[in-house]
């Protein structure tokens, strides 16, 4: 085995446990799997992580973190014009993470001891879109909410079907609407 580089091994394997969920579902998760894509023995995915737990929890709060960043929730300019500008692109770049994320929502239906980490995940989300709500005058959870199940939406069917057309007209309406309600 090859190895990965000093310092990167920890993303390295985040990065694989992602593509093994994507690729085999969540009870393709294993050390070996996941040592196996990244190149590295197994004994290293349970220094890095100690229990399959942390190593789901981890590889989300991962996905969840790079997604906000990628998607463009926030934006420096004043209004809607721009809000998840980078969602296609992110989608486009990266349906692996989109599937993971997916893949664990749907086994927090069947494992319940799933739900709390995907609601914390969940949360990361609602939070950036509620800032950049209120950053604009719209500083309403319940309006917040509303737009994170939209955005959900919009990227399981991108991450699904890879319709990013549909999905840049998705986001061009929600921009729509916002900068519409914002005037009220």
């Amino acid at each position: 085995m090859g190895g990965v580089a000093y310092g990167s091994g920890r993303q390295a394997l985040l990065d694989a446990a992602v593509r093994v969920v994507s690729a085999q579902g969540l009870r393709g998760l294993t050390y070996r799997a996941v040592a196996a894509e990244a190149g590295v023995s197994h004994g290293s995915v349970r220094y890095h992580f100690g229990d399959w737990a942390t190593l789901v929890e981890e590889a989300l709060a991962y996905c969840a973190e790079r997604s906000v960043e990628g998607a463009e929730l926030p934006s420096d300019e004043p209004g809607f014009e721009q809000f998840a500008s980078g969602l296609v692109s992110l989608v486009s770049a990266d349906p692996d993470a989109q599937a993971f994320q997916y893949e664990l929502t749907l086994e927090a239906r069947r494992r319940p001891e799933l739900r709390p980490v995907m609601e914390r995940v969940n949360d990361i989300y609602r939070d950036a879109i509620h800032r950049e709500l209120a950053r604009n005058g719209l500083d309403d959870r319940a309006l917040a909410e509303l737009v994170f199940v939209t955005i959900d939406g919009l990227v399981f069917h991108q991450t699904a079907f890879g319709d990013d057309a549909r999905t840049e007209r998705g986001v061009a309406t929600l921009r729509s609407l916002l900068a519409s309600y914002a005037k009220r």
